[in-house]
């Protein structure tokens, strides 16, 4: 699955399905989604477009010697919620993290008809081999809770809440 997500891609995506990204993802954890708000809430331009993008729920770690980055794992996304509902404004069509959401995000998802997924917890180490290239992008004086630009190949996830009203921790076999 190559992001931007396009209207087309979402539809097709339900609870359940196992995706693999490549291309362009957006970071970002709590200061830099604080940050985001408050430049909407003033009015201000923000530093990158977020229409069609997926955000990244992680702070990754330094690259050690010859890796282009260290360790990425993703950070609980509910602590993203507060912020989630004026980014899907913005055209946010996909988010990356762990954990459930709050109810008042499963439903904007439907109403904004986005989509977030779930990866790997406790495996950064791992899935930072996805990822092929690291640009800083906005904030730099948050280190990891900046916002960057990862490109990443066969980046995993699952879908955990789609544009249905799908949950997959509620979902049962």
């Amino acid at each position: 699955m190559r992001p931007p997500l396009t209207e087309e891609v979402i539809e097709e995506l339900k609870v359940g399905d196992q995706v693999l990204f490549t291309g362009r993802l957006l970071t970002a954890r709590d200061a830099a989604h604080q940050r985001l708000v408050e430049a909407l809430r003033r009015g201000e331009e923000l530093p990158v477009d977020l229409k069609g993008q997926v955000i990244y729920y992680t702070g990754p770690t330094p690259a050690p010697p010859g890796k282009v980055i260290g360790s990425a794992g993703p950070t609980t996304s509910g602590r993203m919620d507060p912020y989630t509902l004026p980014l899907l404004v913005e055209g946010l069509k996909g988010m990356i993290g762990k954990g459930y959401r709050s109810p008042e995000v499963r439903e904007a998802l439907v109403k904004f008809r986005a989509v977030y997924f779930v990866t790997y917890g406790g495996a950064g180490a791992l899935l930072s081999r996805c990822i092929k290239e690291v640009r800083l992008v906005a904030y730099p004086e948050l280190g990891p809770e900046a916002i960057y630009e990862f490109w990443v190949e066969d980046f995993p996830a699952w879908v955990a809440n789609d544009i249905y009203g799908g949950d997959i921790y509620e979902t049962r076999e």
